[in-house]
């Protein structure tokens, strides 16, 4: 039982990661996370207020099943598969991030920037608040979430899945190099 406590290689999560994708193409599904919030905000009755969010819910309930199923398993690995909160990074990382002033050994969310005292200085309400609306208007207006493009539009073929991640990659570069920086420094 070891193997369970210690992180998969890519080589065992890739091949599953096709597999499912493939079940998911034979049975005529599209995997995407963002999609969630459309199928719940529908389940609460907001197709009587705006027309996106009238759709026969009950076609799109797997793909809640998923999320709830990820949320458990973060939640059961975290709390019975590992022996600290610390996530193991490279040194690179960790000294990167120090230069920040964030600690790597805080745990799975550095307080640093994750934190009620962090939300209320200018710098937390920024990346948390303005971040968080500009990440939904994002998936909203690209017609999908990372995982939906990254997984289920490229291996679709789909031409704009391909623009949105490269898009995606320069977004995490720039906050990554330029305003993360800017915001903690």
């Amino acid at each position: 039982m070891e193997w369970i406590y210690q992180p998969w290689p890519w080589y065992v999560s890739g091949p599953l990661i096709t597999l499912t994708m493939a079940a998911l193409l034979f049975a005529g599904k599209t995997f995407g996370v963002s999609s969630n919030l459309r199928t719940m905000c529908s389940i609460a009755g907001a197709g009587k207020y705006s027309d996106f969010f009238k759709l026969d819910w009950k076609n799109d309930s797997w793909n809640l099943l998923f999320v709830i199923g990820a949320l458990l398993g973060g939640f059961i690995a975290q709390q019975y598969l590992t022996e600290s909160n610390i996530v193991l990074i490279s040194a690179t990382t960790q000294s990167d991030l120090q230069h920040l002033g964030i600690d790597s050994k805080e745990g799975y969310v550095p307080t640093s920037i994750f934190s009620i005292e962090q939300l209320f200085s200018f710098s937390g309400f920024v990346m948390m608040v303005l971040g968080g609306f500009l990440i939904g208007f994002g998936t909203r207006y690209a017609g999908g979430c990372t995982s939906g493009h990254a997984i289920t539009g490229l291996s679709n073929l789909q031409f704009p899945s391909l623009i949105a991640v490269i898009g995606f990659f320069i977004g995490g570069l720039v906050s990554t190099h330029f305003l993360l920086p800017l915001f903690l420094g």
